[in-house]
């Protein structure tokens, strides 16, 4: 096997505007969904009686969001400050070019381009932020890869048209895609549409703009559980809003390319039980079902048993099926973090499990802080099973570990759990890649801390940069190297070649 990876593979971090932008009213930009989700620390997790199982702890109703507007001092709403990227930009990006990055993993903030959504003209303002950040990132070489919707409805969308619920906000969203497309044509060679779009069964607000009537129910499992009919719907227009995109950015700009965006679940049987192998199957065909309408343009033949038997019927645009048929996707990519146990449901045709953590535990695997599966080989297995079934290139978008992190008695953030899950992680890559599966990029999910997407804490660390700010906004901001940040540029220096942990802290 190969010592190294391909030459010129894209190392690099991954990151979301809602995340880490703040400025939420500052340069035009208008409200969206992601500024309504509120912070939910472990206290409320265990008062409410949930877990972190990434977003559905932040659905929010009518009710909640007309809340926040009329009372924001009773909430705390953290991605409206995120970590002032916005404003720390190019000292973020020096740390990134400092670790030796080849590509950025970023999106960008519908709103802040237009403001509603839908304008007659688009804010200039916000696109001139966008100018100084790629043209600051290609000052050193390092390439963007940009999504074009990151869990960050225009709220007037969400509010008035019920997200993508609505055609007008496919017809919003191509304006927009086609605007920034145009924008920056020749700064921007990677793109991707949807963020994880498979969350809109968790997460139907974030996700897609939709806003339903009354609370979530506290529960351990999703508390927007069900409504089938307008989650597929919404997403239904999602898959035609991406292939509108593609075929726009293949119109304007031949040389560069469009991804998906899926938050892989991989799933094994509880036992050899031919029941819990059919169980697999089910949740395989609720997670693939995302990537096989965008990469491949046609809806798959498992799912009509599925909507027939919930009675969902999706309302099709006289030309969705050419669209989507044109609009496939050049590569795929996945966020990767945990894998599953499944046990028979005693359905034939089950319901999705709608959450993003197993009732049944794997006793051969790790947890994180968080309980989530610590899995590599998963990793390499799910690298196979996907270029086996598109044989497209890939991108590893996200792959990261969430932990909580102490300062030793120097000052400093020995993180070697971070280091180890990261080589643990490319060791499996790097045999995935000695498989045969084009892989040709790998960022590392929050290279610096941020908000957390599902619970919008900053106790929960991804980042190999540590940023003084903790839940509720208090610190200096300053940004602090940690120990995983040395391993990362050298594991990047090697192309993956030096994996040891032999690295330390420099004195200051």
């Amino acid at each position: 096997m190969a010592k190294t990876f391909p030459e010129g593979f894209l190392w690099g971090g991954s990151t979301a505007a809602n995340q880490i932008e703040g400025a939420w009213n500052e340069g035009g930009r208008g409200p969206a969904t992601s500024d309504f989700a509120r912070l939910i620390t472990k206290q409320i997790r265990d008062t409410e009686g949930t877990f972190d199982v990434h977003v559905p702890h932040n659905a929010a109703s009518k009710e909640m969001v007309e809340d926040m507007k009329a009372h924001p001092e009773n909430w705390e709403l953290p991605k409206r400050r995120g970590i002032d990227f916005y404003h720390t930009y190019k000292d973020d990006i020096k740390l990134f070019a400092e670790m030796g990055f080849k590509v950025f993993r970023m999106s960008i903030s519908w709103s802040r381009i237009f403001p509603n959504g839908d304008d007659a003209i688009p804010n200039e303002e916000g696109l001139k932020f966008y100018d100084a950040v790629f043209d600051e990132l290609h000052k050193y070489g390092i390439e963007p890869l940009v999504t074009l919707s990151h869990f960050d409805t225009p709220l007037h969308l969400a509010e008035e048209y019920g997200g993508f619920l609505s055609r007008h906000t496919v017809e919003a969203f191509e304006k927009y895609a086609e605007t920034v497309i145009r924008r920056y044509k020749g700064k921007v060679k990677y793109w991707l549409t949807f963020n994880e779009i498979n969350n809109v069964l968790s997460n139907p607000f974030t996700s897609s703009g939709v806003i339903f009537d009354g609370a979530p129910e506290p529960s351990s499992c999703n508390p927007y559980l069900g409504h089938w009919q307008e989650k597929f719907q919404a997403v239904h227009n999602q898959f035609v809003a991406s292939a509108l995109a593609t075929k726009k950015l293949h119109e304007i700009d031949p040389d560069a390319k469009m991804g998906n965006m899926l938050c892989r679940l991989e799933n094994y049987a509880e036992s050899p039980k031919p029941e819990d192998q059919l169980q697999v199957m089910f949740e395989d065909h609720f997670n693939w079902f995302f990537t096989d309408v965008q990469a491949t343009g046609e809806y798959p033949y498992y799912m009509q048993r599925f909507f027939d038997e919930n009675n969902i019927h999706i309302e099709m645009g006289k030309d969705d099926t050419k669209i989507l048929k044109e609009g496939a996707v050049d590569f795929i990519t996945i966020s990767y973090y945990m894998t599953y146990i499944m046990r028979y449901k005693g359905s034939p045709v089950p319901q999705p499990i709608g959450r993003l953590l197993s009732d049944i535990k794997n006793p051969y695997l790790p947890k994180s802080d968080w309980g989530w599966t610590i899995d590599p080989i998963g990793f390499r297995i799910t690298l196979n099973r996907i270029y086996d079934r598109y044989h497209k290139p890939i991108f590893i978008s996200e792959n990261g570990l969430g932990a909580v992190d102490h300062f030793d008695e120097k000052g400093q953030i020995q993180d070697d759990y971070r280091i180890d899950y990261m080589r643990a992680h490319v060791e499996q890559l790097r045999e995935a890649i000695a498989d045969g599966v084009d892989v040709f990029g790998y960022a590392w999910w929050g290279p610096i801390d941020l908000i957390s997407s599902g619970t919008s804490e900053m106790t929960k660390r991804y980042g190999m940069i540590y940023v003084d700010q903790d839940d509720y906004g208090k610190g200096t901001g300053k940004r602090l190297r940690k120990k995983s940040f040395y391993y990362y540029k050298k594991l990047i220096a090697s192309n993956g070649a030096d994996l040891e942990n032999d690295v330390t802290i420099p004195e200051e």
